[in-house]
């Protein structure tokens, strides 16, 4: 039988599995964070690889509760394009924990801390967000969240900048800049998604407010 509570509890549903695909997103991120500063730690990477099928298994279930549910508390559409886009920061996240692996012996005495923090700090950001959408009348809240995650993303690409001056410089040999440049890319690319999903959670709240 049809109840309002049925309605309710289904609209519940959809934010407990956004709020967890963005929780398992965070851990992937967080689990690469640490990759990067204890590389020699190889069980890290496992970690990372789990984490990121935990979160896919979230997004499948996700797909699952659009097609047996008729109506939603937030758009069908606007529930898939946050699935999407959560479910691509785990997996880049988890190509660059392989990249980094795989590139390790030209890594030594590089230090990624600062980029490593920029994209451990954007998942915080995204997080909360995913977290507000249950308070949705919040606006202010949540678009100062997403002018931090534009700030950090704008951050993120002033240091890939100065890090291809350095790399073109001609100081280090062609195989090292290229690995190099591809682990600073992939990081910016985590940052680059969790900017996307902040602007989808703001689109869904101006359309709301």
């Amino acid at each position: 039988m049809f109840s309002i509570q049925n309605l309710f509890s289904k609209g519940d549903r959809f934010h407990e599995l956004l709020e967890q695909a963005a929780a398992e997103t965070h851990e992937s991120v967080r689990l690469v964070h640490e990759l990067i500063k204890s590389p020699r730690d190889t069980r890290k990477f496992d970690d990372v690889v789990m984490t990121r099928r935990k979160e896919r298994k979230i997004s499948e279930q996700i797909s699952e509760e659009l097609v047996k549910t008729f109506v939603t508390g937030l758009e069908r559409e606007d529930i898939e394009a946050l699935a999407r886009g959560l479910y691509k920061i785990p997996k880049t996240a988890e190509k660059l924990a392989e990249r980094f692996m795989l590139a390790a012996p030209h890594l030594p005495g590089v230090d990624f801390s600062k980029q490593a923090e920029m994209m451990l700090r954007a998942t915080d950001v995204v997080l909360a967000m995913i977290k507000q959408l249950r308070a949705m009348e919040d606006l202010e809240k949540i678009k100062a969240l997403n002018d931090k995650l534009q700030y950090i993303e704008g951050e993120a690409d002033r240091f890939m900048i100065d890090a291809l001056r350095e790399l073109y410089s001609g100081r280090y040999e062609v195989i090292r800049a290229m690995v190099l440049r591809d682990v600073y890319e992939l990081i910016e690319k985590v940052v680059d998604r969790c900017r996307d999903v902040g602007n989808v959670v703001m689109q869904i709240v101006l359309k709301n407010s």
